[in-house]
């Protein structure tokens, strides 16, 4: 159960050895120019546009909400971790003050 498995080794036969050609140079080929277009051709906006539907629009505020919710949520639960660490911290404090001063009249 805990050995190792090993995968098959590769079975594809070995590359013959290439021995290295020499190529022949390219022929020259003359760029033709295009002809000019016919008909002009409306410009492309830069940006692609959104159309928001009723039910899209809908969807960006639920979400919207949902996030404000999330973070809402968060933030007060941290809030209410530093108040708690606060009321302990407060309570130790007076505990301890409350020894010192004990231990102090008795000696």
């Amino acid at each position: 159960m805990f050995t190792p498995k090993y995968p098959t080794p590769d079975t594809a036969p070995a590359a013959a050895p290439t021995t290295p050609q020499t190529a022949a140079p390219a022929p020259v080929v003359q760029a033709v120019p295009a002809p000019a277009p016919v008909a002009p051709v409306a410009p492309v906006p830069a940006r692609p546009t959104v159309q928001l539907t009723a039910g899209s629009t809908l969807a960006l505020v639920g979400g919207g909400a949902a996030v404000v919710l999330v973070v809402g949520a968060v933030l007060v639960s941290m809030l209410l971790a530093v108040a708690i660490t606060a009321v302990s911290v407060a309570v130790v404090a007076v505990v301890l003050k409350s020894l010192l001063k004990d231990l102090n009249k008795h000696i």
